[in-house]
């Protein structure tokens, strides 16, 4: 961020609070509960706050679209937006409703990706074998205007209740093959710490459940719910996984990087879900800035996702060859961790499908040809002999290389032992010692 853009988000900060009231303090706007209280859901509000008046048609746009799509902006957030650029703004266009919402074509669906459909109990999404989605919150902290799943956030007729996790917590704990359980909602982080506590406490205690992720905006969209609390919190039940969703460079704030920081600093790996969007970051220099900037913060790009197919998102859609284009701007021009994998979330619940470039030109029996980033087109030799192990499919008789288990360090005795970083034992103790034998 620059000197200069660091000096407007601190003015346009100043003149909120202002407007939302003289005698707010910088812990007021730092608290996160204060900032959900003062979340500006209105035309008159927005405008009030940022200094502007909206030309006549957009404000009777406003209407109609907010009477089905209602629009929700933390007022840090709101803080972010350029108005001297205010048509142009990614912050705006992605926190703004547009008439373009209401447009539905007709590949467009409220449920794209079959989530109820693939619904075992209430809350959950069991698509791939191992893994399931949890709905732990319909609640956002914002409302996003590319929302996959504006037909359930901010639903008050939805909102998951302790009887309905209950439901989805003994559904995991029923299905020993799930490994790993992903929290989304809505966001988990609009929970109270004592009621996320809870839950991942109860998920935690399933002996077979090995990993728990968590999907939330909120460092892009209210870092200040990154409490040192709800880290202290999140620490007790590793290994646990974060999962965030910026979208633009100008979302990564000295605020954000902080709540970044904690979360990194709690030993926790962050990844970033990014959604293409047209309008916002369908640029191979937008996209190769924010994933250098999230590297920095210590976050891995881990998906860049093609926008879904749910209704009123067609103005946001780009072709997939954009996608491409963008994927092919960064192989071999940036960090191989910098390059998040481009998926198409495949409609009627297929899952996710990776789409990117072809390196693999062609090959035969003996040579691979491949081209790099770069053009060049090359060979790569197979080998001349390849004695594939026999495998008859049974596994549990395996007594081939199918180990699977961790090793043990067992090797080392007597004083070597007492050394060794894995053991325990603070004593070696002679056979038949009489204190010892006096203690049992």
């Amino acid at each position: 961020m620059s000197i200069e853009t660091i000096k407007y988000s601190k003015r346009n900060r100043k003149h909120i609070i202002e407007k939302i009231d003289s005698d707010v303090t910088a812990s007021h706007w730092r608290n996160w509960k204060w900032q959900i209280k003062h979340c500006i859901r209105d035309l008159d509000t927005f405008q009030k706050l940022l200094g502007i008046e909206l030309p006549e048609n957009i404000q009777e746009d406003f209407k109609k679209t907010t009477s089905k799509f209602p629009m929700s902006i933390t007022p840090y957030y709101l803080s972010l937006v350029d108005t001297d650029n205010l048509l142009n703004d990614p912050v705006f266009k992605q926190s703004f409703p547009s008439p373009s919402e209401l447009i539905v074509t007709r590949s467009e669906m409220s449920d794209p990706l079959h989530e109820d459909k693939d619904s075992p109990v209430p809350g959950i999404t069991h698509r791939y074998p191992d893994r399931v989605l949890f709905l732990v919150s319909n609640m956002c902290s914002m409302y996003c205007r590319h929302c996959t799943r504006k037909r359930q956030v901010g639903d008050i007729d939805s909102i998951p209740d302790k009887e309905q996790i209950k439901k989805g917590i003994e559904y995991i704990r029923n299905t020993p093959r799930i490994r790993d359980v992903l929290l989304s909602g809505g966001d988990p982080f609009l929970l109270s710490d004592e009621k996320l506590d809870w839950i991942l406490s109860e998920l935690r205690s399933i002996e077979h459940l090995e990993i728990i992720r968590i999907g939330t905006r909120t460092p892009v969209v209210l870092p200040f719910r990154i409490t040192d609390d709800l880290v202290s919190i999140l620490k007790k039940y590793h290994p646990v996984w974060i999962n965030t969703h910026f979208n633009h460079p100008r979302e990564l704030t000295s605020s954000s990087r902080n709540a970044l920081a904690k979360l990194a600093d709690a030993g926790i790996p962050l990844g970033n879900q990014s959604v293409l969007l047209a309008g916002v970051n369908d640029c191979p220099r937008i996209m190769r800035s924010l994933v250098h900037k999230l590297a920095y913060s210590r976050v891995r790009p881990y998906y860049l996702y093609q926008c879904d197919l749910s209704k009123g998102l067609a103005h946001f859609r780009t072709p997939v060859g954009k996608g491409i284009e963008i994927i092919e701007s960064l192989i071999g021009h940036t960090s191989g961790f910098c390059v998040p994998t481009y998926v198409i979330d495949a409609p009627g619940g297929g899952g996710k499908i990776p789409v990117m470039p072809h390196y693999l030109i062609s090959w035969s029996t003996n040579k691979v040809i491949l081209r790099n980033y770069e053009g060049v087109i090359t060979t790569y030799k197979e080998p001349d002999s390849y004695e594939p192990t026999f495998c008859d499919r049974d596994c549990d008789r395996c007594d081939l290389q199918l180990v699977l288990n961790d090793a043990a360090e067992y090797r080392a005795v007597g004083i070597e032992r007492l050394l060794a970083d894995y053991n325990e034992d603070v004593a070696l103790v002679p056979e038949n010692n009489s204190r010892h034998r006096r203690r049992s």
